[in-house]
């Protein structure tokens, strides 16, 4: 929708000189001389704006920010791939900004109740900042165990819609803005149990893998613990790849059952030489 351009190119398209073809938005950033990377910056700029105009009821204006800045979370993605750019370092910035940007909004409504001395009312905010972190993280950790925990009423775009029309018309009926907050906070705590749901359920009809004891390694040991191409071979590096966890439960396990059994291994293995010993003697 951004560039209003869909399919392929026609032949009237091509026959149009490259000086005189119709540029894309992204072709007209990069023209500027603005990279994605610097879109998704003006968005998280935009968003700690908005903050400070919500906290001073500037309502109105703080909606704007909001559809500006929302333009911008979507145009970042279209210059990157408009600059041939796009990369998982972009992604990964682009999904960090867009938490920070969330705090920052949602900051500045706890704000804005603190302003307006009713503290009990910026519990709201704080809780819908906290669904929309878990709606989030589900994704996150469901698409890196190979599940899908797309959908859902309120996804991110979802949610600042619904808050720039809560807050546009609590500009003309303030007596509508915690209401409306909690059915905010309602439909993300849906979208979080939805998700939930979801990926409960993939993951039940998944094969489950076989059981590991808490203390032990991976085939290899720590050596062969995440190892990937181009990831520092060293000892050091290959130590700092084994969780924390992993190595205090394989230290604290050797030391609880440990000394007992470490004697009895070692009283084995010299009555194992002593036998063999004696067997060569008498033979």
């Amino acid at each position: 929708m951004i560039d209003g351009r869909r399919g392929k190119k026609t032949d009237a398209d091509i026959a149009v000189p490259p000086q005189r073809r119709h540029r894309t938005i992204g072709e007209r950033v990069l023209a500027i001389g603005i990279g994605a990377d610097a879109v998704t910056t003006i968005g998280l700029l935009l968003a700690a704006a908005t903050a400070v105009l919500i906290a001073c009821h500037w309502f109105i204006v703080a909606v704007a920010f909001i559809i500006v800045g929302g333009l911008m979370d979507t145009l970042d993605g279209h210059v990157a791939k408009t600059a041939g750019t796009a990369s998982a370092r972009g992604a990964f910035l682009d999904s960090v900004a867009d938490r920070v940007g969330d705090s920052f909004i949602f900051g500045g409504l706890v704000w804005y109740f603190i302003r307006a001395h009713d503290p009990n009312a910026a519990l709201v905010p704080l809780g819908i900042l906290a669904a929309a972190n878990l709606v989030s993280y589900q994704r996150a950790k469901a698409e890196s165990l190979g599940f899908s925990a797309h959908g859902g009423m309120m996804e991110r775009a979802e949610r600042l819609i619904f808050l720039g029309v809560t807050l546009f018309i609590a500009f003309f009926l303030p007596v509508v803005l915690v209401p409306m907050l909690l059915a905010l906070l309602v439909l993300t705590i849906a979208t979080g149990l939805g998700r939930f749901r979801r990926v409960w359920a993939q993951a039940s009809a998944a094969t489950p893998t076989a059981a590991r004891h808490p203390g032990e390694l991976t085939p290899g040991g720590a050596r062969a613990w995440r190892l990937r191409p181009g990831a520092d071979q060293s000892w050091r590096g290959r130590r700092d790849l084994v969780p924390l966890s992993t190595r205090l439960r394989v230290v604290f396990g050797a030391s609880g059952e440990g000394a007992s059994s470490r004697r009895e291994r070692s009283r084995r293995r010299r009555s194992a030489h002593a036998f063999g010993r004696r067997f060569d003697s008498d033979r």
